[in-house]
């Protein structure tokens, strides 16, 4: 997969995202129930990651994780495990936690599904324009629930689908380090708004 990757800057020690997910969007008009209709031309990336998290594609995980192995992971100092950012719409597979999963088998790190969680309550940030109104929304609703026994800490990898502004990721972090088990917290998302 061709990548152009992102530097990400924020309060975690390193993040790097895939590609851009849009490269054009066309207006073509209002199909017969006024609903607006777009032709839109995205990169390998985005074109995956929408395969996967719109039409339930899930042969786009391996690759997408493939790609974050390949090209992300190298600019990163040992990866312990890899957490999932928690999703914001209910699904019975969750898109970023079948990437998490293939790139835990890949690098042969373990994955942690339930480690960062989010409260039922939790807002989506989808729908809202600003990152001071993100931050706001999002609030306390992330939390970490203990799920290593073992004594130690290790470097993280959170992975999330689309970085935008940036605010689910700081939130993320902020609770990850309160966790002990966290050392170095590094971030990595599929693509950017």
């Amino acid at each position: 997969m061709e990548v152009t990757l992102r530097e990400i800057h924020g309060p975690w020690d390193a993040g790097w995202v895939l590609d851009k997910h849009m490269i054009k969007s066309t207006f073509l008009g209002h199909d017969a129930f006024g609903n607006p209709q777009f032709e839109n031309l995205r990169t390998e990336a985005g074109e995956a990651t929408y395969q996967l998290k719109y039409r339930s594609d899930w042969s786009q995980a391996k690759p997408l994780a493939q790609a974050v192995a390949d090209n992300i992971c190298p600019k990163l100092q040992s990866i312990g495990f890899i957490v999932p950012m928690p999703a914001s719409r209910s699904r019975s597979r969750q898109p970023v936690t079948e990437v998490a999963k293939e790139l835990g088998g890949l690098l042969n790190a373990p994955m942690f599904d339930g480690i960062l969680l989010k409260a039922p309550n939790g807002k989506s940030l989808k729908d809202l324009a600003t990152k001071a109104e993100k931050v706001e929304a999002i609030g306390k609703s992330l939390s970490v629930k203990d799920q290593i026994t073992n004594d130690g800490s290790w470097n993280v990898l959170l992975i999330d689908d689309l970085y935008d502004s940036g605010a689910s990721m700081e939130a993320a972090c902020k609770v990850l380090r309160g966790y002990p088990k966290v050392r170095k917290i590094y971030v990595a998302a599929l693509t950017w708004k």
